[in-house]
């Protein structure tokens, strides 16, 4: 048995407080604050398993560092699809490529009454001073993040059924604004963006009309507009109606279509271009800014869509797997043109990219990326490196370790920083050699390890998390 899939997508045994970890090492003392990361849990309901990576149910963990030590809790969050699991003992919603076993009759009664997931396990936001877990699914589950407890849920619409929504919603600091996608699936189906200001009221400020939605994990924003890379993935809007199978086996690979890209006034909703693009596939833009007449947008991308397939478990516990590697790609969209172009900046492995947001989203100059990556002397298996790309130059920094495969490098910046790669990267790292797991602090800029702290059982492979200043 593969030793790392049982680790990294079996079950999280206990949920525990700690008030404090062991640390090797120093956290340099302007790090104050509060990591907050989203995954699974549990991939086991029973005797039941689920089948995908971005299946199971949510968990949140929660690293709170102050002088140099570290804090820990974890918590699956408790919404309807984790009670109804637990009292069930078996698999009840559907998630992104798992449904409930459900005779003849259940189907056809879950057409018209589909029980769509509220285990919101992707993604953490902050938005109008409300801590969201995220989910692609119309439910997003507002939680303490004190005690990680769920005290609400929020949608950009009423009905939860016949949309979805990204889980990187877009924020403008300078503008107090946040802005996110949702596709709304119909006869006629909508790409729908909303806007969020000063409290979770949604306003809709675009809508664009769509035949076959694509599936569409985030998108890109810049000063003026959205951008919208529409991947070839497809779906007929009417089998995800129907709900006869689980969600992502409804959408098809259709590479003659292309993969345009829409870009949208996102002050006034008008639709600017489409833009021509040869097919490709990606779950994570990077960060887009505008450059005289033309947008600059960074990908993290494949050439295909098989990376999805990739992730399906049984072939995950194959120890001889070897992951499709995306690359970071830059694509240029002429203003008053109507074909996308695009560069490789990096072909090194690329997935879960980060930069530092806050200081750089939108604007021309940003400098790094951060990500997971796969070590190409050790290309079976799972990500099992950090890895940092500088934009301009193309240069790589990584970090490898033996045994160790770490998750979303979270950028951390100095306050009163100058240079762009000035703060430190906390990744949650599982230790396969240990059996357990550590906080990772890394310098941001030399990518060498300050510190880490010790986490007394293995945290499951996850997605996304979200650093709150104290």
């Amino acid at each position: 048995m593969n030793d790392v899939f049982e680790l990294g997508f079996g079950e999280t045994k206990a949920e525990i407080a700690l008030d404090r970890l062991p640390v090797q090492g120093a956290i340099p003392p302007w790090v104050q604050g509060t990591l907050v990361r989203n995954g699974p849990g549990t991939f086991r309901v029973g005797e039941q398993q689920y089948r995908h990576w971005f299946d199971g149910l949510a968990m949140l963990h929660r690293f709170t560092v102050a002088n140099g030590q570290v804090s820990y809790a974890n918590k699956f969050l408790r919404c309807r699809a984790y009670d109804a699991a637990r009292a069930n003992g078996r698999i009840t919603y559907s998630e992104f490529a798992t449904d409930p076993c459900r005779s003849l009759f259940q189907r056809i009664q879950s057409v018209f009454a589909p029980q769509i997931t509220d285990s919101a396990k992707v993604s953490i936001a902050k938005i109008a001073e409300h801590y969201l877990a995220l989910a692609e699914t119309p439910i997003q589950v507002e939680f303490d993040p004190e005690t990680l407890e769920a005290v609400g849920v929020f949608q950009y619409e009423p009905k939860a059924t016949g949309q979805m929504t990204t889980v990187h919603p877009q924020f403008d600091f300078d503008g107090d604004q946040v802005f996110n996608l949702v596709t709304r699936f119909h006869r006629v189906s909508h790409y729908r963006f909303y806007r969020l200001q000063g409290e979770l009221r949604p306003a809709l400020v675009a809508s664009l009309p769509v035949s076959q939605p694509a599936y569409l994990h985030s998108f890109g924003m810049t000063r003026n507009y959205f951008i919208l890379a529409e991947f070839p993935l497809v779906v007929n809007p009417l089998h995800l109606l129907l709900w006869l199978r689980p969600y992502i086996e409804n959408f098809r690979w259709r590479p003659e279509r292309g993969a345009p890209f829409w870009v949208i006034n996102r002050h006034t909703g008008e639709l600017v271009g489409r833009y021509e693009a040869d097919p490709f596939f990606a779950f994570h833009h990077v960060n887009a800014f505008e450059r005289g007449d033309e947008l600059v947008v960074d990908i993290a991308a494949y050439p295909d869509a098989g990376i999805v397939q990739s992730y399906y478990l049984n072939r995950l516990r194959d120890p001889n797997l070897e992951v499709p590697f995306g690359n970071l790609r830059r694509y240029r969209l002429p203003l008053k043109g109507r074909r996308a172009t695009y560069e490789v900046i990096s072909d090194e492995c690329m997935e879960l990219p980060n930069f530092d947001y806050r200081r750089f989203n939108m604007q021309d100059g940003y400098r790094y990326v951060y990500a997971v990556s796969i070590n190409k002397q050790q290309r079976k298996g799972f990500y099992n490196q950090l890895l940092k790309v500088d934009v301009e130059t193309g240069a790589v920094q990584t970090w490898h370790r033996p045994n160790c495969y770490p998750g979303e490098p979270i950028f951390v910046g100095r306050p009163g920083r100058v240079a762009a790669d000035d703060g430190v990267i906390l990744s949650v790292v599982l230790d396969a050699a240990r059996g357990t797991s550590f906080l990772l602090v890394l310098d941001a800029h030399s990518f060498e390890e300050l510190a880490r702290a010790e986490i007394p059982h293995p945290i499951l492979f996850g997605y996304h998390g979200a650093y709150f200043e104290a």
